[in-house]
């Protein structure tokens, strides 16, 4: 957005397939471009608000990736919204990889609630309440081809199963209430999830991490290829997971995103991590100065 209004003249708005205005630049402003593409004023694009900050859910030390990154260290509190900046092939994507169990790491260490905790795998971390949003949403977010019901009880089967026997209408009553806490909208929970728009992809991921009921949401480019108005729905479900005492980790290329909706910035540098940045700290400016200093 902010690219478009350095370099056109001319903006077309278009919504639902149909061209909706076109503006000269200089008589609008970047807040009316998005009233228009979603259909309705947005009053506050980021809602933060203050929530308490509570005690340490997830601690990493010296967590370290041979060639790839190298005494990783930060931290996580309950209700805290901790982000990870850095220009492409920083090691963001890296390190969460290798804390959810995704990726090996050959030294370091991993604390969940003040205790310490091998991860080997990602059914471990989920085990022991770490869920992780990536960033490629349809290569490992969804099962395209399965129904919304279907994705999003998938990390939870072992709460449906009774002496061996699934326990559909238990699966369908906890689908739905979490599908509508995320505000998902479909017209059914058994249309495929493919058939969804991005926006409703994501929600019905956090919708799935939501009934596994994590201690740290890890966010890789949550709002990567949504709609304006979907990221204004992502940021609202952000803060009710902080304010419901969730630790969550924000991985984004989006400097805008992360000063409006973290607590902390990490700022990552060639695999280490070059600085950690607070909220009254916030700045463009400051954040890139870390991520290309010699």
């Amino acid at each position: 957005m902010d690219e478009i209004f350095r370099i056109a003249d001319e903006i077309t708005v278009l919504r639902d397939g149909a061209a909706i205005t076109t503006k000269a630049v200089k008589e609008t402003s970047i807040e009316e471009i998005i009233s228009l593409m979603v259909g309705r004023k947005l009053e506050n694009m980021y809602p933060k608000e203050s929530v308490a900050i509570g005690e340490e859910v997830l601690r990493v030390e010296n967590l370290t990736s041979q060639g790839i990154f190298e005494n990783i260290s930060f931290d996580v509190k309950s209700g805290e919204i901790v982000g990870f900046a850095g220009l492409v092939g920083a090691g963001r994507t890296e390190v969460m990889s290798a804390v959810f169990g995704l990726d090996k790491h050959q030294s370091g260490k991993i604390y969940l609630k003040g205790q310490e905790v091998t991860i080997k795998n990602s059914t471990d971390a989920i085990g022991k309440g770490i869920a992780m949003v990536s960033e490629d949403r349809r290569k490992y977010g969804i099962v395209p081809m399965r129904s919304i019901l279907e994705n999003t009880s998938l990390a939870s089967l072992k709460k449906f199963f009774f002496s061996g026997y699934r326990h559909g209408k238990k699966e369908m009553e906890e689908v739905d209430r979490v599908c509508g806490k995320m505000r998902v909208k479909t017209t059914s929970l058994g249309a495929k999830i493919m058939n969804l728009s991005g926006g409703n992809q994501q929600k019905v991921i956090l919708a799935k991490w939501l009934l596994c009921d994590p201690d740290v949401l890890i966010l890789d480019e949550p709002t990567r290829g949504i709609d304006v108005g979907a990221k204004s729905e992502i940021y609202q479900l952000m803060e009710e997971f902080a304010q419901a005492g969730k630790g969550i980790v924000i991985v984004s290329s989006e400097l805008p995103e992360l000063i409006g909706m973290c607590d902390r910035i990490y700022v990552m540098k060639e695999g280490q991590i070059a600085g950690c940045i607070k909220r009254d700290e916030f700045s463009q400016e400051a954040i890139m100065s870390l991520a290309v200093q010699d």
